[in-house]
């Protein structure tokens, strides 16, 4: 049986926020590579769709493996979301000098307004990618599983947390996805409760571990470590590839996201919009939910409701409509909840 849980209180007049995000969403997954410009070199790790948290920390040191193989020990950072103040810290911890670049910086960033539990998803189309890249993918994720585990605590706000994904056949469809079966030895204490066994109005409700991360809290975390090793931010937009190549540092990071649709005419880069509704915080919740497309994660400045993924939409507006069926929704599954 699964332990007693309490029913998370939804509704529209505990909706504290809601924002607006857009993933760098590529069918082919990220890309990750070095091309050369005469004397200096481009290092690509870009495109994570709504992986970027998860895998931040092991796409930074698969970079840095390419950054290690040329002999250039001075890096601009494009970008400073997630993606690249990881690949800063990662090359700081290499020896290298960093400089960060960027449009926006925290809380300004989109990795600012990401749910952020661990579990790299919607990241590639299955059917776009080859064995190369799945064992990359496999890879990023396994060392960003273990880096993560370092920084568990307060100070980085990580911790463990119980996950249950509800639904009405017999197998996990979260579980089941395609990304997530290349790696199911990272997720610990698989448990499916059947009808009768657990709280939730759905036939089954798999359980099992993973790491939440408060966002707001972690970039600023490494925001701060990165400028205690004498890390630089500038704060610059970028439109091509020759205001990159102006820089002085010979090795460039390009961590741009969505940036480098225009920036390198990336034509498979689309933008993937994601809204979250934030409720007033609910200490008495220590547990995530997944159900028919939405989720619930409980984070210390609040509840977070999801469940979108627009292809091709750019509207960083909040949608009233969207607002009231992610709350109807949830409101309706926690209200069914047996306690």
């Amino acid at each position: 049986m699964a332990r007693v849980l309490v029913p998370a209180d939804v509704s529209l007049d505990r909706v504290t926020r809601t924002t607006v995000g857009l993933r760098p969403y590529r069918a082919g997954g990220f890309v990750l590579g070095a091309e050369g410009h005469d004397a200096k070199t481009i290092i690509h790790d870009y495109g994570h769709g709504g992986g970027g948290m998860s895998l931040s920390w092991g796409t930074a040191l698969l970079a840095a493996e390419l950054a290690a193989q040329t002999q250039k020990r001075t890096a601009a950072v494009v970008g400073c979301g997630v993606i690249g103040l990881s690949t800063a810290r990662v090359l700081q911890d290499a020896g290298f000098t960093v400089t960060i670049y960027a449009r926006d910086v925290p809380p300004n960033t989109t990795s600012n307004v990401s749910g952020a539990q661990w579990s790299p998803t919607s990241l590639f189309d299955n059917a776009y990618v080859n064995d190369a890249f799945r064992a990359q993918y496999v890879r990023a994720a396994t060392l960003a599983y273990r880096r993560y585990q370092t920084l568990l605590g307060e100070d980085y706000g990580v911790r463990w947390i119980e996950n249950y994904d509800c639904h009405d056949e017999p197998a996990s469809p979260f579980l089941s996805a395609a990304h997530n079966t290349l790696i199911a030895s990272l997720y610990p204490e698989i448990v499916t409760y059947g009808p009768g066994q657990h709280p939730f109005p759905t036939r089954y409700a798999t359980r099992f571990l993973t790491m939440l991360i408060e966002p707001n809290r972690y970039l600023r975390a490494l925001m701060r470590d990165h400028l205690l090793r004498a890390g630089r931010v500038v704060v610059r937009s970028f439109s091509e590839i020759g205001q990159l190549l102006e820089l002085d540092e010979p090795l460039i990071m390009n961590c741009t996201g969505l940036g480098a649709k225009t920036i390198f005419r990336d034509s498979q880069l689309e933008p993937v919009r994601g809204q979250l509704s934030v409720l007033a915080p609910q200490p008495s919740i220590d547990y995530t939910v997944l159900h028919a497309n939405r989720y619930m994660f409980p984070r210390s400045d609040g509840i977070v409701l999801g469940g979108t993924f627009q292809h091709g939409a750019t509207s960083l507006d909040p949608d009233e409509t969207t607002i009231r069926t992610i709350v109807a929704d949830h409101s309706a599954f926690f209200g069914s909840m047996h306690h």
